[in-house]
């Protein structure tokens, strides 16, 4: 790991505290502490960081499950949805077993059709997926990033959308905050969501009518009053162009800090109760589907830029169409983002 992320994720030694101030000391406002808990580098160990602002943050676990992600469809019980988590976190251990043995090492890169990189990691961690997915859900469908389609037959209630790396630019430099993200939709719907991080070995899962988990560990997202008060996070600036460049430039100049660089690690920092909001444009589904089981499940929201829901319909002749993709902690946020990007 870097040395620099190695301060930030830590290593597995016991927590430790630090004190980052944000105003200058010699500042005559009286500053107010904001106490984040931060999960660290080893599963369920965690560290507390005190930020020093010159602001009374509003900033609070927002505990209550999205309106959408406590909704169980009839057909579904306990038993079945126990059946596809284990199955999900085996896909992730996978697909983490073939991730770890490329990452930092010298290997092949391609270009794709859209000039974005692939290497054989992407394409052996899709693989190993599938064939374990084959094993257990014959009659289920796959849409993976990197082989489309594939089912037995041309329909099925159950499509597993697979993106084997989420931010390969990440993953082909070395840097570890790319992610193997799962979505199982179940009739276009997803009720299962896997954000694996394989080399910090963290693992966020969202299921339908259940608390998100870390490793585990249940987690909920904050609560943000105001957009000044707010810390935003995308891939890049420079994925966004013409009206949509403009879009989040107004968004951008609204926020308290606007950060970059995560792809899907800063949704899943963001259902921690790290990050308030997280925007991206021209996302596909198997980059995003994945994200909202997490994210609901953490009491979040995530929309397109207009508020509504986000929905793919898999199928053989279906084409990985481009989204727009707003997250947020809560909803009173989500809203003033919202009508800050004014996208109609």
């Amino acid at each position: 790991m870097l040395p620099q992320l190695q301060s930030f994720f830590l290593s597995q030694t016991t927590p430790k505290f630090f004190t980052f101030p944000l105003s200058s000391q010699n500042s005559t406002t009286t500053a107010a502490a904001t106490s984040f808990s931060f999960p660290a580098f080893k599963p369920q160990s965690a560290i507390s960081l005190k930020l020093q602002t010159g602001f009374t943050s509003t900033m609070t676990s927002n505990s209550k499950l999205s309106d959408h992600s406590d909704i169980l469809p009839s057909v579904l019980t306990a038993a079945d949805l126990d059946r596809f988590a284990d199955v999900a976190n085996k896909l992730a251990d996978a697909s983490g077993e073939v991730i770890r043995k490329y990452f930092r090492k010298k290997f092949e890169i391609l270009d794709k059709d859209d000039s974005s990189p692939v290497t054989i990691a992407d394409k052996a961690a899709e693989e190993s997926m599938i064939s374990i997915i084959l094993e257990n859900f014959p009659s289920h469908a796959i849409y993976g990033e990197e082989n489309g389609w594939r089912c037995k037959e041309k329909f099925s209630d159950y499509v597993w959308v697979l993106d084997p790396i989420d931010g390969t630019k990440s993953f082909i430099t070395g840097k570890p905050l790319f992610g193997t993200l799962i979505a199982l939709l179940h009739q276009g719907k997803p009720i299962l969501g896997i954000v694996d991080q394989p080399i910090l070995r963290e693992r966020w899962v969202g299921i339908i009518g259940k608390r998100t988990t870390l490793n585990g560990e249940e987690l909920s997202t904050r609560t943000c009053a105001k957009l000044s008060q707010a810390y935003l996070y995308t891939t890049s600036p420079h994925l966004f162009s013409g009206d949509a460049e403009e879009a989040f430039a107004r968004l951008r100049s609204k926020v308290k800090m606007p950060l970059y660089g995560c792809d899907c690690y800063a949704f899943a920092l963001l259902a921690s109760g790290y990050v308030d909001l997280a925007i991206e444009s021209g996302v596909k589904p198997y980059d995003f589907l994945s994200l909202i089981p997490v994210i609901e499940g953490a009491g979040g929201i995530i929309t397109d830029w207009k508020g509504g829901s986000l929905f793919w319909d898999a199928s053989p002749n279906s084409r990985a169409t481009s989204f727009n993709i707003l997250a947020a902690g809560d909803k009173q946020i989500h809203q003033q983002a919202l009508d800050t990007l004014q996208w109609h």
